[in-house]
């Protein structure tokens, strides 16, 4: 891989944003008289990784406490990918136009996609070999997209993520019985966390969508970070 970003792993998050972050920012202040009980913002990527959070504690949790058929279950897995897909182009698609990633989402959507796929045959087309790994498969696409977005943004924590899901896959054969809640919590767990940091990458300077004026605030915005660093 090519050098990673300088910017520190992780850390919390800064007030100093991109223009492409500022797009669609989502302000949420809960307070309960004079306390405030919660406070945050969450960019579109952010909101990218609540909901795929969200999708994966459903899907995961159901398969492990509900006693619900395969059918139905593999049906309904089915739409929930569909939407975090249309989610995730919708919410994103500004952001990975500007830094020039399209191809990761690309990625992701051909990775969930052809999971399903794989999920769907072997619960449809007899292929009953696949649904005993069931967690390996989607720790392991997980693990893939996770080193395809290390790669695209120069994230040494995406790559770490990436190796956190490989390494869940080792640990899969000591949870016993509860395999599904194990990967649901690896899985959406990293998800969360995601959205609640800044992590570091390898933004660009140079979009031709930025008006000269956009550039410039960009390059503030990112003096004002270093000195917040």
């Amino acid at each position: 891989m090519t050098a990673f970003s300088p910017e520190p792993i992780l850390r919390r998050k800064q007030h100093a944003l991109d223009v492409q972050d500022l797009e669609g920012l989502l302000h949420i202040h809960i307070q309960f008289k004079d306390s405030k009980l919660f406070s945050g913002f969450y960019t579109r990527i952010d909101q990218v990784f609540v909901l795929w959070g969200v999708i994966t504690t459903i899907v995961f949790t159901t398969a492990q406490f509900i006693d619900l058929n395969w059918t139905y279950q593999a049906i309904a897995w089915s739409i929930l990918t569909a939407i975090g897909a249309w989610g995730t182009c919708h919410l994103a698609w500004y952001w990975v136009t500007v830094e020039r990633l399209r191809w990761v989402v690309y990625a992701w959507v051909g990775l969930t996609i052809g999971g399903v796929l794989l999920t769907n045959w072997g619960i449809f087309g007899g292929g009953w070999i696949i649904l005993p790994h069931l967690c390996r498969l989607w720790l392991g696409l997980s693990a893939i997209g996770y080193t395809i977005t290390a790669w695209g943004l120069r994230s040494r924590a995406f790559l770490l993520s990436g190796l956190l899901h490989l390494g869940a896959i080792a640990l899969l054969p000591y949870m016993s019985t509860w395999q599904f809640l194990f990967t649901g919590t690896i899985t959406a767990g990293i998800l969360f966390f995601l959205a609640e940091v800044q992590w570091d990458m390898q933004s660009t300077t140079d979009s031709q969508l930025l008006t000269l004026e956009q550039k410039q605030f960009n390059q503030r915005q990112r003096e004002l970070r270093q000195l917040d660093s």
